[in-house]
Protein backbone atom coordinates (compact mmCIF):
# COMPACT_ATOMS: atom_id res chain seq x y z
CA UNK A 1 0.00 0.00 0.00
CA UNK A 2 1.13 3.71 -0.69
CA UNK A 3 1.25 5.78 1.97
CA UNK A 4 -1.65 8.39 0.90
CA UNK A 5 -3.44 4.87 1.00
CA UNK A 6 -2.40 4.04 4.22
CA UNK A 7 -3.62 7.70 5.78
CA UNK A 8 -6.84 7.30 4.35
CA UNK A 9 -7.49 3.91 5.44
CA UNK A 10 -5.73 4.98 8.99
CA UNK A 11 -8.19 8.16 8.92
CA UNK A 12 -11.50 6.03 7.83
CA UNK A 13 -10.75 3.08 10.09
CA UNK A 14 -10.13 5.53 12.97
CA UNK A 15 -12.79 8.24 12.48
CA UNK A 16 -15.54 5.12 11.16
CA UNK A 17 -18.33 6.22 13.23
CA UNK A 18 -17.96 9.62 13.39
CA UNK A 19 -17.75 9.37 9.41
CA UNK A 20 -21.22 7.39 9.35
CA UNK A 21 -22.88 9.58 11.65
CA UNK A 22 -22.30 12.58 10.08
CA UNK A 23 -23.24 11.12 6.90
CA UNK A 24 -26.97 10.02 8.26
CA UNK A 25 -27.38 13.29 9.72
CA UNK A 26 -26.44 15.07 6.49
CA UNK A 27 -29.02 12.36 4.43
CA UNK A 28 -31.69 12.59 7.41
CA UNK A 29 -31.55 17.07 7.63
CA UNK A 30 -31.34 17.18 3.77
CA UNK A 31 -31.89 14.75 1.20
CA UNK A 32 -34.49 12.67 2.85
CA UNK A 33 -38.76 12.66 2.32
CA UNK A 34 -38.83 14.03 6.44
CA UNK A 35 -35.86 16.54 5.82
CA UNK A 36 -35.53 19.68 7.92
CA UNK A 37 -35.97 21.60 5.35
CA UNK A 38 -39.62 19.94 3.94
CA UNK A 39 -40.54 20.17 7.67
CA UNK A 40 -40.04 23.83 7.18
CA UNK A 41 -41.64 24.56 4.05
CA UNK A 42 -44.98 22.28 5.84
CA UNK A 43 -45.16 24.49 9.12
CA UNK A 44 -45.34 27.39 6.80
CA UNK A 45 -48.01 25.71 4.49
CA UNK A 46 -49.52 25.10 7.61
CA UNK A 47 -49.92 28.46 8.79
CA UNK A 48 -51.47 29.85 5.87
CA UNK A 49 -53.96 26.89 5.52
CA UNK A 50 -55.23 27.60 9.09
CA UNK A 51 -54.88 31.50 8.30
CA UNK A 52 -57.51 30.45 5.65
CA UNK A 53 -59.39 28.38 7.40
CA UNK A 54 -60.00 31.01 9.76
CA UNK A 55 -61.22 33.56 6.78
CA UNK A 56 -63.54 31.39 5.58
CA UNK A 57 -65.10 30.76 9.14
CA UNK A 58 -65.27 34.33 9.63
CA UNK A 59 -67.21 34.50 6.25
CA UNK A 60 -69.51 31.75 7.20
CA UNK A 61 -70.70 33.30 10.75
CA UNK A 62 -70.94 36.47 8.35
CA UNK A 63 -73.49 34.71 6.02
CA UNK A 64 -75.39 32.94 8.75
CA UNK A 65 -75.99 35.97 10.22
CA UNK A 66 -77.20 37.26 6.52
CA UNK A 67 -79.11 34.36 6.18
CA UNK A 68 -81.27 34.32 9.35
CA UNK A 69 -82.23 38.43 8.58
CA UNK A 70 -83.27 37.09 5.28
CA UNK A 71 -85.59 34.52 6.56
CA UNK A 72 -87.08 37.19 9.21
CA UNK A 73 -87.09 40.04 7.58
CA UNK A 74 -88.87 40.42 3.91
CA UNK A 75 -88.08 44.00 3.36
CA UNK A 76 -84.30 42.92 3.46
CA UNK A 77 -84.99 40.46 0.43
CA UNK A 78 -86.27 43.17 -1.24
CA UNK A 79 -83.67 45.27 -0.29
CA UNK A 80 -80.99 42.63 -1.80
CA UNK A 81 -83.00 41.89 -4.86
CA UNK A 82 -83.23 45.55 -5.73
CA UNK A 83 -79.62 46.45 -5.03
CA UNK A 84 -77.65 43.43 -6.80
CA UNK A 85 -79.95 42.15 -9.76
CA UNK A 86 -81.86 45.32 -10.46
CA UNK A 87 -85.27 44.47 -9.38
CA UNK A 88 -88.15 46.61 -8.57
CA UNK A 89 -91.73 47.05 -7.88
CA UNK A 90 -94.09 48.29 -10.06
CA UNK A 91 -94.67 51.73 -9.52
CA UNK A 92 -90.50 52.22 -9.23
CA UNK A 93 -88.07 53.24 -11.83
CA UNK A 94 -84.14 52.05 -11.89
CA UNK A 95 -81.29 54.16 -13.28
CA UNK A 96 -77.88 52.68 -13.32
CA UNK A 97 -74.98 54.82 -12.68
CA UNK A 98 -71.75 53.77 -13.76
CA UNK A 99 -68.39 55.01 -12.51
CA UNK A 100 -66.77 53.50 -15.78
CA UNK A 101 -65.43 56.36 -18.12
CA UNK A 102 -66.14 56.17 -21.43
CA UNK A 103 -63.59 57.74 -24.11
CA UNK A 104 -64.58 59.07 -26.92
CA UNK A 105 -63.16 57.76 -30.28
CA UNK A 106 -63.62 53.64 -29.00
CA UNK A 107 -63.97 52.96 -32.62
CA UNK A 108 -61.00 54.47 -33.51
CA UNK A 109 -58.79 51.84 -31.43
CA UNK A 110 -58.29 49.59 -34.21
CA UNK A 111 -57.24 51.99 -36.81
CA UNK A 112 -53.84 52.21 -37.63
CA UNK A 113 -51.99 55.45 -38.17
CA UNK A 114 -51.40 56.37 -41.35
Amino acid sequence: MSKITGHIFYFLSRFKYHIVGVLGILMVGFLDENSFMKRIEYYYQIQDLNAEIEKYEKQYVHDTERLKELKSNPSAMAKIARERYFMKADDEDIFVLSDDEQTEGNSNIYETAE
